[in-house]
């Protein structure tokens, strides 16, 4: 549960296993999909091409996979937001 100015949120209950999807965007493509490799290892995933900045300087590859726990689910988030191809992590 979460309190923002006076309201309560209640925060969704999320049952694992689940799907989960990961967006990532950085400025390489091939470096994002290396990323992507090196990150997931044998862990079976899916990929999907993103977007292109408008100017073309960054892009976006999106990947799922199947999640056992919220600690799993973060693990993942952590190793592509640390690695030095990507910019952000959605």
């Amino acid at each position: 549960m979460i309190t923002l100015d006076d309201k309560t949120i209640e925060k969704p209950v999320i049952e694992y296993p689940t799907e989960w999807g990961y967006k990532l965007i950085g400025k390489d493509l091939n470096a994002l999909l290396a990323c992507i490799k090196e990150t997931m290892m044998d862990k079976e995933h899916t990929t999907k091409s993103g977007n292109v900045s408008k100017a073309g300087k960054y892009h976006s590859h999106n990947v799922s996979c199947m999640v056992l726990s919220q600690e799993e689910r973060d693990a993942i988030f952590k190793a592509f937001q640390d690695h030095e191809s990507v910019e952000m992590v959605i």
